[in-house]
């Protein structure tokens, strides 16, 4: 008998951390690993940010702050969502968390109740489905495919709701596919959720700032009723190249918040306190030349991968993924091994030519894989070169 609980057994470990484990540890035994498996921008901390948070340590900023994030902090992201998203959220409607992740899971265990239902488009960002279970409530997968640049119809959306639907994820720009809904297909799957009082939304806008064709809209913006059930997930990981720091926020109605703050309590008490110092610096500091630089690496790696043997891709708007299609492949050889699946075509390429990407398995899509282009151009162009080499060697 397992001394694990079921919630945890039943599990499944992240994908993207797992092969982005492996990928470092073939690094420190010497291997040439060009790593595209994990969302990890190159980008630094800005200085600013790291000037504040040196700055609270000599000062002794390091004991318990609030749990919901000191004010100063929670002040600045509600200046940010005017500026950046004319959105109006008092300091008391907004809560700092330890990373996107953690304001996704204090969302579903504050909202969900055992047995509630909760659409998820796929592909989806692999944890989604597993903080699902872990609430107790059932991710409904809505498959999507290239045909609609993975994007959910109005129709669909409408198809799949029911009583015991409590949640839907939207996630724009998206990690895996980089696809972004424009402000009219935002407004269209509003008009459905508006018939319906029970749905609440949490749309996770970590890659806001990294669109490249068009503008990011949010739902929170179509109407007042929308943004009262709509709870916006964000953070620094992608946006400031601050995946180390941990810090996520999340903007919402004042009550659910409250409820957020409470369950936060319990599990956290806060933030660490100088990463919300670097936080306000960051906030200070934004580099607006990197969705430029994101754009031209773009342009390289979506190039390059539209025109290899075998495969076939949409181009993304947005985020710092390509999500091409694998399945013609499938039943072909390398060197004697048949591949039958992406993971088998992932599995080959890190072990001859030492490229890693992740299987589109974890995500919902398994005819996929996912190539990140969050790396400078002169090792994009190697880890292409690698990639038609595999490709070509095929049998």
């Amino acid at each position: 008998m397992t001394v694990l609980s079921k919630r945890v057994s039943e599990i499944a470990p992240s994908a993207t951390l797992a092969i982005d484990t492996r990928v470092k540890e073939l690094i420190q035994n010497g291997e040439d690993i060009i790593n595209l498996s994990v969302g990890e921008p190159d980008t630094d901390t800005p200085m600013k940010a790291s000037y504040m948070a040196i700055e609270g340590i000599s000062k002794g900023f390091t004991k318990y702050t609030n749990s919901s994030g000191i004010i100063e902090l929670r002040k600045r992201l509600s200046q940010k969502f005017k500026e950046d998203n004319n959105l109006d959220y008092d300091p008391d409607q907004i809560i700092v968390s330890v990373g996107g992740k953690h304001s996704l899971y204090n969302i579903f265990m504050t909202l969900c109740n055992p047995g509630d239902e909760v659409i998820l488009p796929a592909p989806f960002w692999v944890s989604y489905s597993e903080q699902i279970k872990l609430a107790d409530a059932v991710p409904v997968i809505i498959s999507t495919d290239e045909s609609t640049d993975f994007k959910v119809t109005p129709a669909v959306l409408e198809s799949y709701i029911t009583n015991k639907t409590k949640l839907l994820v939207l996630n724009s720009p998206s990690n895996p596919t980089g696809t972004a809904y424009t402000k009219e297909e935002i407004v269209a799957l509003a008009g459905v959720l508006e018939k319906h009082d029970n749905v609440y939304v949490i749309s996770d806008e970590i890659y806001e700032k990294l669109i490249y064709d068009g503008e990011h809209y949010s739902i929170a913006n179509v109407s007042e009723r929308m943004k009262e059930r709509t709870l916006i997930v964000n953070g620094f990981s992608k946006t400031f190249g601050m995946t180390g720091w941990r810090l996520g926020y999340t903007a919402g109605a004042k009550e659910i918040i409250k409820g957020i703050a409470n369950f936060q309590s319990h599990v956290t008490s806060n933030v660490t306190s100088v990463a919300q110092l670097a936080a306000i610096g960051a906030l200070n500091d934004y580099d607006h030349t990197q969705k430029e630089m994101f754009r031209q690496r773009l342009e390289y790696v979506y190039g390059r991968v539209s025109q290899m043997p075998y495969l076939r891709c949409v181009k993304p708007q947005g985020a710092f993924y390509v999500f091409p299609n694998v399945e013609q492949t499938f039943g072909r050889s390398y060197k004697g091994t048949k591949i039958e699946s992406s993971e088998d075509f992932c599995r080959l390429l890190l072990d001859h030519h030492k490229v890693g990407i992740v299987s589109g398995v974890a995500f919902g899509s398994p005819n996929n894989v996912r190539i990140s282009y969050a790396l400078n151009l002169t090792r994009l162009e190697e880890a292409m070169n690698r990639l038609d080499a595999f490709l070509a060697e095929l049998e």
